[in-house]
């Protein structure tokens, strides 16, 4: 018996070691097939549920030609009939073979000012009929740690796109001719540091001579722009050269484009649309304009701090201390998260919509988003819509970084070490203690603040992060653009330049103009809010519709006034007349024979009047049939008053009737010239 029971248990366990090997031996294969069948991998990474949404009401369920739906998501009826239009409209020889030189250029700065930077300088590049090299990104290249697998400029956009997109506009080249790059080398060729918005006159009078001479110049570009945005009449082609370079030949790395793209498909997952939220708030912005007030703790002393920086350097004049109650109603600081949470919902977005919060930075931390994520349950952004493992992949091979701060030790240690081995007899005192390296926390209290006034140098581990934004930024960027509904917290960078958000709204301006992007006025939306400032949870009807009309209205009159002010400042973020034309259908053709209509006074306003060419006319029309009872649309609709009302996640609808009841009798008012 006891025989028996000791071959049993020498059974059980062999089998159980064999199991043990076969899961060991399983495990194995999956990790080399992961490692060897990257794309089914990652095929399999995008199929699995990223983000659980929250739960979704019976009342987000809209039928797409409801009034509510159009209200909220439909196109802008007004702007469909704007399609973009970037291909040369008069004589446009191509490049000449012989050049007057190379023209060699770097590029500082975030995402937004390395866009508009290469726009420009393709411009130029045709304007003095030089060869361009392609340009390098200085946050980029020479940084200890960031992958050397990229070259600067296919870090972020794909080279072989961008010189085929442009073969027949200018000549462009990789790298410079050897003889070159040895003078470069040996800083043998001039160099010019290109003023912010230079005038075509500016290259004229004094590049091109100097490029005709030495056969090669260097342009540094620093301010997000080295050409001005309105040139003059006869330049218009090279108004149409910008928009093919930002629009067509400006396409992403591959691997950042095809992340882009699964997060889009994560997003639509649900079946229902989008907004896309750019908040704006960055520390260098807030310190611009001086609107350090918004924050209540040391976040308001970085921001002072980094003013009196600025100041400093010359690139603000006013004064240290600004206040930011009177900038804020003057429009001049950013809407916070939770006032465009507020905005949305009082037009009638839904507490589960779903959120895409954009930008390379939000000022504060996520803390700045939470009254936005009690607004709204489903808040996303990158991070939480993709995994750690397939953001890392797309920073390439990067270098192990020593994360231990360097101890070398100061000259005063030193003689106090000396002063100790030399004291007098023993016993002798105890030697100093070794000097603590300042390490500082880039998330909260930075120890810095009151130490220097000048800002402390970034360390390799800031620098690769700051390379990293250049990819998300790009990630969000193409999301924004494709979004059903875009938002910008504030337009408007450290420099007083348009930003990011200006950026998308100029794409989607130019991609699909009747796609919705509201603009509010940030003056009138803090005149609103702060009417009801105490009791901003619990509005009336009359405010709610006040809210609506101006949100509705900024998608026209917000276009209108960009194209005054924001376009005089960038031309890629108001790319419209020059880069667009018009189609418009057998139905406003027939109503504008005897009365002008809404829909061509815009067109008047926003100067198109280019016509389309015949083969765009063949194109199947995509507009709504709707679209002329667009304006009709009751603004204060009770579902989407509800929406508001309700409590985020809450059943209890008994005060909600009591409200609704008692203001019923409200009657809508609709706009002027609806």
């Amino acid at each position: 018996m006891k025989e028996g029971k000791a071959i049993l248990k020498s059974k059980m366990k062999c089998i159980g070691l064999v199991g043990l090997v076969l899961s060991a031996f399983s495990i194995f294969v999956h990790f080399l097939l992961a490692r060897f069948t990257e794309d089914g991998f990652s095929d399999y990474q995008s199929s699995i549920t990223i983000f659980s949404w929250r739960p979704i009401s019976e009342t987000s369920d809209l039928s797409r030609t409801s009034p509510l739906y159009r209200r909220l998501w439909g196109p802008v009826g007004q702007l469909e009939s704007i399609h973009p239009h970037a291909n040369p409209r008069g004589y446009y020889a191509g490049p000449s073979a012989k050049t007057n030189g190379y023209i060699f250029v770097r590029i500082q700065g975030g995402f937004h000012e390395i866009r508009s930077s290469i726009c420009d300088v393709v411009a130029v590049s045709r304007f003095l009929n030089a060869t361009l090299v392609v340009p390098e990104i200085q946050q980029t290249t020479s940084k200890k740690g960031i992958s050397s697998q990229f070259k600067s400029f296919a870090y972020l956009y794909n080279e072989e796109t961008f010189m085929a997109a442009l073969a027949k506009d200018v000549n462009i080249v990789k790298t410079l001719p050897k003889s070159l790059k040895s003078a470069r080398r040996n800083k043998e060729i001039p160099v010019f540091r290109v003023p912010y918005a230079a005038s075509p006159y500016y290259y004229l009078h004094n590049v091109l001579p100097i490029l005709i001479k030495h056969s090669v110049v260097e342009l540094v570009v620093s301010d997000g722009g080295c050409l001005q945005a309105i040139l003059p009449p006869h330049l218009e082609e090279y108004q149409s050269l910008r928009c093919r370079v930002a629009f067509h030949a400006l396409k992403f790395r591959q691997d950042v484009q095809d992340l882009a793209t699964k997060i889009l498909h994560r997003l639509r997952a649900p079946g229902r649309p989008f907004i896309a939220f750019d908040p704006g708030m960055t520390r260098d912005a807030l310190a611009y304009h001086g609107c350090s007030e918004l924050f209540q703790d040391v976040h308001a002393e970085l921001i002072q701090h980094r003013r009196a920086w600025m100041r400093k350097r010359g690139i603000i004049n006013g004064q240290l201390s600004v206040n930011s109650a009177k900038q804020r109603l003057k429009g001049s600081c950013p809407l916070t998260p939770e006032e465009v949470g507020i905005l949305l919902r009082a037009y009638g977005y839904s507490w589960d919509t779903i959120i895409y919060v954009s930008g390379g930075e939000v000022f504060g931390g996520q803390r700045t988003l939470i009254p936005l994520h009690g607004l709204f349950e489903n808040v996303v952004d990158r991070t939480s819509l993709s995994t750690s493992w397939e953001l890392s992949r797309i920073y390439g091979r990067e270098a192990n970084l020593d994360k231990n701060h360097p101890r070398a030790p100061p000259a005063q240690v030193e003689t106090k070490l000396d002063a100790w081995k030399n004291s007098g007899p023993r016993p002798r005192p105890l030697p100093p203690p070794p000097a603590r390296p300042k390490t500082y926390n880039i998330e909260g209290w930075w120890g810095w603040v009151a130490e220097s006034d000048n800002e402390p140098e970034s360390t390799v581990e800031e620098l690769r992060t700051n390379a990293h934004k250049l990819l998300w930024e790009a990630i969000d960027y193409t999301v924004a653009v494709e979004a059903d509904v875009f938002i910008p917290g504030f337009d408007h960078d450290g420099k007083g330049h348009p930003n990011f958000a200006s950026l998308v709204m100029g794409h989607r301006l130019y991609q699909s103009a009747a796609a919705k992007t509201y603009r509010p006025n940030r003056k009138e939306v803090v005149r609103l809010l702060d009417k009801i400032r105490g009791h901003i949870y619990h509005a009336n009807h009359s405010w709610l519709t006040s809210i609506r009309r101006h949100l509705r209205s900024s998608l026209i009159d917000g276009l209108i006034e960009a194209s005054n002010k924001s376009k005089s400042s960038s031309f890629l973020s108001h790319p419209v007349p020059e880069c667009s034309c018009l189609r418009p259908d057998s139905s406003e053709t027939s109503s504008n024979i005897s009365n002008p209509s809404a829909h061509s006074q815009v067109h008047a306003a926003l100067g198109v009047a280019h016509r389309c060419p015949a083969w765009m006319d063949g194109e199947k029309d995509l507009s709504s049939k709707e679209k002329d009872n667009e304006d009709d649309i009751d603004e204060n609709d009770p579902v989407s008053s509800r929406l508001f009302l309700q409590h985020t996640g809450s059943h209890d609808v008994g005060s909600e009737d009591i409200t609704l009841k008692e203001e019923s009798p409200f009657e809508d008012q609709e706009e002027d010239g609806d």
